[in-house]
This record gives C-alpha cells, structure tokens and sequence, in this order.
C-alpha cells in the first residue's frame, strides 16, 4: 500500500491515503508506535488488576437481580417466556464482564465518523450503524443459540471438568474459551494496526460495497462472545437451551442475550452523541488523525485484554504459569 502525504495545518503533514471503511479512515498519526504502546499497556493493565468474581458476581449478579426481581443465580427458567426474559437481563447484566467488555471498543470508530450540526442528524449518523452492530450480533449468537439447541449437553462449553479429574487441567469449557477469545483479540488487534495503516484493511473490499460491513463484523464479534462466555449467569441459560431442544427458543433467548450486551454500550453512545457529539465530531474533524489513533487505541487495548486475560491469564490461574495480578484478582 502506498501512502501520500498530505498537508492538515501550516507546517504539519501526516501520512494519508482515501478513506476504506469505517475503521480506517486513511489519516495516520505519526507517532503509531506510541499508540500501539500506551493501548497495549492499557490492555495489560487492565489484565492485571480485573477481578472476575467481583464484576460477575457483584456488579453482574446484582444488575439481573434488580431487572428479574429475584436473585437470579437461583432462578427457575421453567417455560420460554421465563427464560427468554432471564436471556435480556442477564445479557444487560453481563456487560462489564471479561467477556464482554471489548463490545466498548465499537464506539470509538462511531465517535470519530464525522460531525452533525442538527441533533436530528447527530441521532440519524447514531442510530444507522447500530443496526448493523445488532444485527451482526444476533445472526451469530442466534445461530450458536440453534447449534445449542440441536447438539444439547455433548458440547465442551457444557464440560466444566479437566480431563482425569486433575484440578489443575484445562476443561473443555475454559479451552473453548481461549480459543475463541484469543482469535477475537487477534481481529480486533489487527483491526487497529489497519486504523493506524501498518496493515491492509481487511475489510476494504465488503465496504466498498457495503458501508455497514465494519460494524456488521463488529457485532458478531459481539455475537461469538457468548461461543467462549464461561459466565455464570449465561451458563444457566446455555444449560436450559441445550436440555430443551427447541430452536426456535435457543435462537430467540441467545439473540436476546447478545442484544442486552450491547444495549448499555448503544445507551452511551447515543447520550454522548447527543450530549457532546458536536464538540466532539467537530475535535475529530480538526485533525482526522485523532479518529485513527481513537479507533486503533480502543481496538488495540480491547484486543490485548482479550488476548491476556483468556490465553495467558488462564494458564496462571491453573499454575501453569506466572503472571502479574492484583491482590484482590
């Protein structure tokens, strides 16, 4: 790929090439080495000092507690509509778990896509790409919801023990886990090194074609967390799914979940769109290099976590390893 310079300010270039997509802008900054070390670190850090029993159990148990009205670890999923509700508000509740707190990174790109005087227009440019973001979402997680549904208990995700019994192994569950995990941390690690241009744009081509491509892939992403989500509140509804058999409720329920793991992200966005969404489009729009480095930042910091805290910060957990961790992690 061959990159043009091209002047932004008196006195200033920056490496520049037309725009691809929605993540790759075409505007670089210079110091990309820098973005990629601070996000990287950030990532990391984040590894470090992430506790799992707090945010699942705390933040999470609570939210679905407060939305079903009971606490939900003791739920009874006794009928579809019953576990069709749990499926929303365990989706909702799950939001700031590992699993799933990566989703965050799709509002960087949608932030830096341009600026809108009207709030009527700052709503539209808001409101447009999250149909794609869901509707990727629900065609992988409803899919998976099926595939649940028909196989039933014999998947790994459903297997919680090492093999032989060794409690220091691997389940089947975690291994799934990790490799599901580790390959969305490595797209979303290359999906930042394109934003910054040391990387052909892997979805040049679909956008060309289709503009919504980017964040269609960004929701199934979204959507493949719930192939790897060891959370215990999922768990629950993966179990109901798979004893019951039925695919029309598998898909339906695992849609739903999907959908309440983006829904906090979408309210956010779309309060900070209206809020500052002028000052903030018209900041990006100044520099646009300050949208590659955003996007390549959220991107590249959501990937590392994804790829430290599932590959590396596991094998630790099991003795396998040694890897820096808080106290209370």
């Amino acid at each position: 790929m061959t990159y043009a310079s091209s002047k932004t300010s008196p006195g200033t270039t920056t490496t520049s090439t037309p725009a691809t997509s929605l993540f790759v802008n075409g505007h670089f900054p210079r110091r990309r080495a820098l973005v990629i070390l601070v996000s990287a670190l950030f990532g990391f850090a984040l590894t470090v000092v992430w506790s799992a029993e707090f945010v699942d159990r705390t933040i999470g148990g609570n939210v679905a507690a407060a939305l079903l009205g009971h606490e939900a670890h003791d739920a009874s999923l006794g009928g579809a509509l019953a576990g069709i509700a749990f499926a929303l508000a365990t989706g909702v509740a799950g939001t700031f778990t590992a699993c799933n707190v990566a989703a965050f990174s799709a509002i960087a790109p949608l932030a830096g896509a341009g600026t809108v005087r009207t709030r009527r227009g700052r709503m539209g440019r808001v409101l447009r790409p999250l149909g794609p973001l869901a509707a990727g979402a629900v065609v992988v997680s409803a899919a998976y919801g099926v595939v649940v549904a028909l196989v039933g208990t014999g998947m790994p995700q459903f297997q919680e023990s090492a093999p032989g019994g060794a409690s220091a192994g691997l389940s089947p569950r975690l291994i799934q886990a990790m490799v599901v995990f580790g390959v969305i941390g490595l797209v979303m690690v290359v999906f930042g090194l394109a934003a910054l241009g040391l990387v052909r744009d892997p979805l040049a081509r679909v956008s060309a074609r289709f503009p919504g491509a980017p964040m269609f892939v960004m929701g199934a992403l979204i959507g493949a967390f719930l192939i790897g989500r060891p959370f215990p509140l999922f768990r629950q509804l993966f179990r109901d799914a798979a004893e019951s058999h039925n695919v029309l409720y598998g898909a339906v329920a695992f849609g739903l979940q999907a959908l309440g793991n983006v829904l906090v992200m979408a309210v956010l966005f779309v309060v900070m769109a209206l809020v500052a969404g002028e000052r903030l489009g018209a900041w990006f729009a100044a520099d646009p290099r300050r949208a590659s480095a955003v996007t390549a930042g959220a991107f590249i910091a959501a990937g590392v976590f994804m790829i430290l805290y599932w590959d590396v910060r596991i094998l630790a957990r099991r003795d396998l390893i040694w890897y820096p961790m808080a106290p209370w992690a």
